[in-house]
């Protein structure tokens, strides 16, 4: 026999239309063959008439035969599929129907119905099967005519609501399931009515009678009933509940959107509200997120989940609700959260395990402690029914706990506990990297803040503004700074530079060059050789670092540098850059530009010479020295027509300088830029008339007394009196070296600022160095007693000499000189 099923002969209908008879006795003997028996199997009356069955069988099922005789005379009949053998020798599968018959004179035989399965789909199934076989189904099968109206159904549909089959006769789809898209479904059954073309696997979503408060899902398939004219009767649909799968589905589809939307920053607030906004509306119909205050600055946390007596405060950090009204009952982002001892979220911190409650006390106040005179409103008054508890923890550390809370759904099952725990720990993760970088952030961020000015020196040779914005929590911080640098001669330095790269080791290789430049800065050098003294030391640092990724020189290679010097006296401007964009200007009347300025090489990478560019600005003039973040198109990253936006911005007059500073950054710069920004703005002043005195002295030793009475005249001009003393002895120590050592013309001049300067200016070359000579020297004293006289002294050169210097201040008395 080839294996197939067998089945109650007496349950079974069989169409006996196209069988072809034979009769056996008891013993299995053919004693009756028919015409179609032979038409089947080819095997004449003569020769198949006294052979036994299991002779025309298969081998195989010719061992069955006795045990089906047996059967037949137990059962009354059998029923099933086996294979016989044609009288040509090829296999013929058949259905095979045996029945007990008894003659008159009470001799019992066997009937044998014989129905070939080639072109046949299987059983001529009765009524009575058909029947059997969709009443015990599990599915839903109902018809409905060309109406829509019901006209039968099985007892497996009264699983999704609407009653029994005898209720739905007569009603249509919306009258059984309002919950669900009827005006859908019908037209489903229009379209296959219309067409006669089946549809499957349409699927339902909604809320059936059966489960009125909780979301199902239902698969449903339609086919077309012909009568036997082939008219449409009507339309049988079958319902499988596929609940379990889509909720399957959606928890992978949420599981999937926490991974793209959940810690896409480096922040701990947005990833908080991250979590809140997944959650809702699809796990839940209210979230709360409230984090540790050590987490949300970035602290380090102790181990293990806290007890209810540490009394750790907790912030909220993150909220969402479906309802208008819920937000009333929430505190804003970043205020104090408390909840009363015992209640569930501390439990949940001190226990570090998660917390569900289907069904909540409605009259019980809310877990969160009140301001004092108000009372905490109940979950009733709330309309809060179900919720779950889990607390917030990463790496053995607890972070906070999130609430969960639903209002007129079903209530929280076990799955949903098991979703939301995987919600949070993904969300905790991403908070416990937001919290490790925002402390490495504050660490950097206070180092560079450390070593950029805290403020900007005063001093009345320009009028500045100044604005640093760090770069977003994903790029880092980088090395960008400014400053400003006052030198002799009422005379400042601005400068702004930039090192490539981000984090810790830019801030540290920045301020090793904003310490570098200030040092280079004091010895009063020329633009173009501060950068060649500049370059030179990183270079030379780095080949001593060689390949080590983490010096702080290595790090500074290739960084920008842009160095002016102003001159308030006479109004002139040097500068010169190494590899840094140009400074823009702004004369006084509005008009913007920017300085045509060769850029030299970035810093320590070598290249051609640094050079200067010398110019003169009219009083009111604006420089706005800037890093090539300013430059950076916010959308495309690109610097392409930075200038030109730039241009735009600071086109005008400006109320003030701080607020046409806060302007450009904010105009130009997003809050969370991808590279960080330095812009410093001066604007130029010139020293009065009357604040600067000097006079051509001719190279004669007679002229020295001449210039000390000169300059005693001029300090009672400024009513200076009190310096006179000193001053006399300053002018008469540089003089004369001048005229003594020196060739060419001698120069004094006098400026009165924030200090008192002195400069002598002469056409020698050669540097004057302090010496202390011994007891019995005749010369030697006039520099060292210079230097004890003034507050600072130094030499600076220019094109065709050099200018010595000496300082004494005006903010406060002097201590007397001598005892």
């Amino acid at each position: 026999m080839s294996g197939h099923g067998e089945q109650d002969a007496a349950r079974q209908g069989f169409d006996v239309a196209d069988a072809a008879p034979l009769l056996l006795d008891p013993q299995g003997v053919v004693t009756n063959w028919t015409g179609p028996a032979e038409r089947l199997l080819g095997y004449t009356a003569t020769e198949a008439v006294g052979g036994k069955l299991s002779d025309l069988l298969t081998a195989e099922n010719a061992e069955r035969v006795p045990d089906l005789v047996g059967r037949c005379r137990a059962d009354g009949g059998w029923a099933g599929l086996m294979t016989v053998r044609h009288r040509d020798g090829h296999r013929v599968p058949v259905m095979v129907r045996v029945l007990q018959t008894v003659k008159p004179q009470g001799r019992s035989s066997l009937l044998v119905l014989l129905s070939e399965l080639a072109g046949s789909p299987g059983w001529n199934m009765s009524r009575t099967m058909l029947e059997q076989m969709v009443v015990g189904s599990a599915i839903g099968f109902a018809i409905v005519d060309t109406d829509l109206r019901y006209v039968w159904s099985n007892p497996a549909l009264e699983q999704f609501g609407g009653g029994p089959a005898q209720r739905r006769l007569g009603l249509r789809f919306a009258d059984v399931q309002p919950g669900l898209d009827a005006e859908l479904v019908e037209a489903q059954m229009r379209h296959v009515l219309e067409t006669g073309e089946s549809v499957t696997d349409f699927e339902q979503v909604g809320q059936a009678r059966s489960a009125p408060l909780r979301e199902t899902a239902h698969m449903l398939s339609f086919t077309r009933l012909d009568d036997d004219r082939g008219h449409p009767m009507g339309v049988c649909y079958s319902v499988v509940d596929i609940t379990d799968r889509h909720r399957a589905r959606q928890r992978l589809a949420l599981l999937d959107r926490a991974g793209r939307h959940i810690g896409r920053t480096l922040n701990v607030v947005h990833t908080a509200q991250e979590l809140a906004d997944v959650a809702v509306p699809a796990l839940a119909d209210f979230v709360t997120v409230d984090l540790l205050e050590t987490v949300l600055r970035g602290a380090e946390l102790p181990p293990g989940p806290l007890t209810e007596t540490d009394g750790a405060p907790l912030r909220r950090a993150g909220h969402r609700s479906v309802y208008e009204d819920l937000p009333r009952t929430v505190r804003d982002i970043g205020t104090p959260v408390s909840y009363l001892p015992g209640s569930p979220p501390v439990r949940c911190l001190a226990t570090g395990r998660s917390w569900r409650q289907e069904q909540l006390d409605p009259l019980a106040p809310g877990w969160a402690g009140s301001a004092p005179g108000h009372r905490e409103a109940t979950f009733l008054e709330l309309g809060l029914q179900s919720v779950m508890v889990v607390p917030i923890r990463a790496r053995g550390i607890t972070l906070g706990v999130t609430v969960f809370f639903r209002r007129r759904r079903d209530p929280f099952r076990e799955d949903d506990l098991n979703l939301a725990e995987d919600l949070v720990s993904r969300a905790a993760v991403s908070v416990d990297n937001a919290r490790r970088y925002t402390r490495e952030r504050d660490a950097a961020l206070a180092l560079q803040r450390s070593l950029l000015p805290r403020r900007l020196p005063e001093q009345d040779a320009v009028e500045v503004a100044a604005c640093y914005r760090p770069a977003d929590e994903l790029t880092g911080l980088g090395g960008d700074w400014y400053d400003l640098i006052p030198l002799p001669g009422a005379r400042v330095a601005l400068v702004v530079g930039e090192v490539p790269g981000h984090g810790i080791d830019a801030a540290a290789a920045m301020g090793r060059l904003r310490t570098a430049v200030r040092t280079l800065a004091a010895l009063d050098l020329p633009p173009e050789e501060v950068l060649a003294h500049l370059d030179d030391l990183v270079a030379r640092s780095a080949r001593e670092e060689g390949s080590d990724p983490v010096g702080t020189y290595g790090q500074a290679m290739g960084s920008g540098c842009l160095y002016v010097v102003y001159d308030p006296v006479d109004g002139r401007c040097a500068m010169a850059s190494a590899g840094h964009p140009p400074p823009a200007l702004v004369s006084p009347d509005g008009t913007a530009g920017f300085v045509e300025l060769s850029a030299g090489p970035p810093l320590g990478v070598g290249g051609p010479p640094f050079e200067a560019r010398e110019l003169s600005l009219a009083e009111g003039s604006t420089l706005a020295l800037h890093t090539d973040g300013l430059l950076t198109d916010t959308v495309t990253g690109s610097t392409a027509g930075g200038q030109e936006r730039l241009r735009r911005v600071l086109q005008g007059i400006a109320p003030s300088l701080e607020t046409l500073c806060r302007t450009v950054v904010d105009a130009l710069v997003p809050t969370r830029p991808y590279d960080d920004v330095a812009l410093l703005l001066a604007r130029t002043r010139l020293l009065d008339a009357g604040q600067v005195a000097f006079w051509d002295l001719p190279t004669d030793p007679a002229a020295v007394a001449e210039a000390r009475r000169t300059a005693t005249r001029q300090l009672g001009r400024w009513g200076l009196d009190e310096l006179v003393f000193t001053t006399e002895l300053i002018v008469s120590e540089l003089v004369t070296n001048a005229i003594r050592y020196a060739t060419g013309p001698v120069r004094l001049r006098l400026i009165r600022e924030r200090a008192l300067v002195c400069e002598v200016y002469d056409g020698g070359a050669t540097t004057p160095h302090l010496r202390h000579p011994r007891a019995m020297d005749e010369g030697g004293r006039g520099l060292l007693l210079v230097s004890q006289l003034a507050q600072q002294w130094g030499t600076r050169f220019v094109p065709d000499g050099k200018v010595i210097w000496a300082e004494q201040s005006l903010t406060g008395p002097d201590e007397p000189l001598f005892g």
